[in-house]
């Protein structure tokens, strides 16, 4: 839930963190990088951060990691960016590309949280570690969560790879993922809504 007196649309959430400075990301940061996509999709992705190339265009997923995300949503899921949102557990990038913090993902987690929201999307993906970890409140890692649907809001969760594990891991780490987004294709063909 997004705390009380928080931005009530898409748009004013993301104003409110262009202006974030509420952990020590801000500083570095060249851009926010907020999300992109439909905000009325049944489909939103979360990754972990923003790397160099999503730090200086200002949009998730644009680099090698964004080429191999947008060909698995092309072949497994008939989809493209302008079908679905992206967005990232946190809007800043971690300096060198480490994983975020416990503190820096706290920090940003109303945002994402108001995302989620306002999104309300059927189906979530997850994209690594810290994207399964936190929209499922777990320690667990993907290893263990992905292959599984879990329900979450009202929809359904699937957990699978980051794909930059996928470019540095080949093929069975990449079949695994394909895997996943064809468990999010069934998952959205389904009917929704009250009598499903």
């Amino acid at each position: 839930m997004r705390p009380p007196g928080s931005p009530v649309t898409l748009q004013a959430l993301r104003e409110h963190a262009l202006a974030c400075t509420r952990c020590a990301l801000a500083a570095g940061r060249t851009q926010v990088v907020f999300g992109v996509g439909n905000p009325e999709a049944d489909l939103l992705f979360v990754g972990e951060g923003p790397g160099r190339e999503e730090d200086r265009i200002g949009e998730p997923f644009v680099g090698r990691s964004g080429q191999l995300l947008d060909r698995l949503m092309r072949e497994e899921l008939g989809l493209d960016r302008s079908q679905c949102y992206i967005a990232n557990v946190v809007k800043c990038r971690p300096p060198g590309n480490r994983d975020p913090e416990p503190q820096e993902i706290e920090s940003c987690r109303p945002y994402l949280e108001g995302q989620v929201e306002l999104i309300g999307p059927r189906v979530v993906v997850t994209l690594g570690n810290f994207a399964a970890r936190t929209l499922l409140g777990t320690t667990e890692g993907i290893r263990t969560l992905r292959g599984h649907v879990y329900p979450f809001r009202g929809g359904q969760l699937v957990p699978t790879y980051h794909p930059a594990f996928a470019l540095r891991s080949g093929g069975e780490i990449l079949a695994e993922m394909r895997a996943d987004f064809v468990r999010a294709k069934r998952l959205l063909a389904a009917p929704s809504g009250p009598g499903s």
